[in-house]
């Protein structure tokens, strides 16, 4: 794992007064994850004191950091800014799309907002070499597939790769 002062940059999620429950569930989803450091309002800012103020976590290696910075309408997770996945096999696009969909919102080609709000984009690996391949006609069929799709299914998009389905 990489040392959180080591991480040049830093992803830095806003929350009301959730920090800490979606600290706890990132790393309840991810591999190789866990909670590195809680810190704690005192006399000032918008929490109250001894309250959580931030959660430093890692999920699957990359650091965050949590804020409990209380409600801001101009600090609203977008999925302007989403986190991408990339899964080598569908069982692990399957067990992150179900685990970070619950009680969210799934949207259309892999991408997905979670309880919290965040946008995340689950993506099979293979999807890229797909969309890159020199024969423009494969690529345009897998994009194709790919914009029908909810939660990407490799077996499909290796039809349409091959040509098997439009």
């Amino acid at each position: 794992m990489q040392d959180a002062a080591a991480q040049k940059i830093t992803p830095f999620l806003w929350f009301e007064r959730e920090a800490e429950q979606a600290a706890a569930f990132y790393t309840s989803v991810f591999e190789r994850s866990k909670i590195v450091d809680v810190m704690h309002y005192g006399e000032a800012g918008p929490g109250e004191r001894g309250s959580v103020m931030s959660v430093t976590f890692e999920a699957d290696g990359q650091t965050f950091i949590a804020l409990n910075g209380g409600p801001n309408p101009h600090m609203a997770f977008s999925p302007a800014v989403s986190f991408f996945i990339r899964c080598r096999t569908q069982h692990e696009v399957d067990r992150l799309w179900d685990k970070l969909g619950e009680g969210g919102e799934r949207l259309q080609c892999g991408w997905l907002r979670d309880k919290f709000g965040v946008t995340w984009q689950v993506v099979p690996s293979v999807l890229g070499d797909m969309l890159r391949d020199e024969d423009r006609g494969r690529a345009a069929r897998v994009m194709r597939s790919m914009m029908q799709m909810f939660k990407l299914d490799i077996a499909q998009l290796q039809r349409a790769y091959d040509g098997d389905a439009a």
